[in-house]
């Protein structure tokens, strides 16, 4: 929930802050877009060329609902990528200068879902792929899978722009 939390404060933040930015750039406006999405690229291809190499994970017990929402939400608001994503992502997708405070509710609500789920499958196949992480070629294979998909959103974003 920390998570989703922190993800919805950088969607409102990228998407007020880029209205505000559009409409004080004008046509300019454009190269915010290419910037991000050499961005997205950059990183996605950082993210396929990567070697991680495997590391044993050892639990550390329990923990409460609050430290786990709070460790969730100061890690998500810690992650400039994330903002940095959203701000490349959303002037592809959506007309910013349209944009209703309901439509602003519908974007939330999709991203707490499309986040969300994701995380909590997340969380239940991290508990049980600690062997499936050991393997190198696995962990190379899910390094090229995730920078493709950022080279492509960023490729997108640029073809839009």
């Amino acid at each position: 929930m920390g998570i989703v939390l922190g993800d919805m404060l950088f969607i409102a933040l990228a998407i007020y802050g880029l209205a505000q930015l559009a409409g004080a750039l004008g046509g300019h406006f454009v190269l915010i877009q290419y910037l991000g999405a050499a961005y997205l690229i950059g990183l996605g291809l950082v993210l396929a060329v990567s070697r991680s190499k495997p590391e044993t994970v050892a639990t550390n017990g329990e923990a409460s609902l609050l430290a786990s929402f709070l460790t969730g939400l100061l890690i998500t608001l810690g992650d400039q990528k994330a903002i940095l994503f959203y701000l490349g992502f959303f002037p592809a997708f959506v007309d910013l200068s349209a944009l209703t405070l309901f439509d602003t509710g519908v974007i939330l609500a999709i991203a707490a879902v499309a986040v969300g789920v994701p995380k909590l499958a997340y969380a239940f196949m991290a508990d049980r792929s600690r062997l499936i992480l050991k393997n190198p070629g696995a962990i190379r294979l899910l390094n090229i899978v995730a920078g493709a998909v950022m080279v492509g959103v960023g490729a997108l974003l640029a073809i839009k722009a």
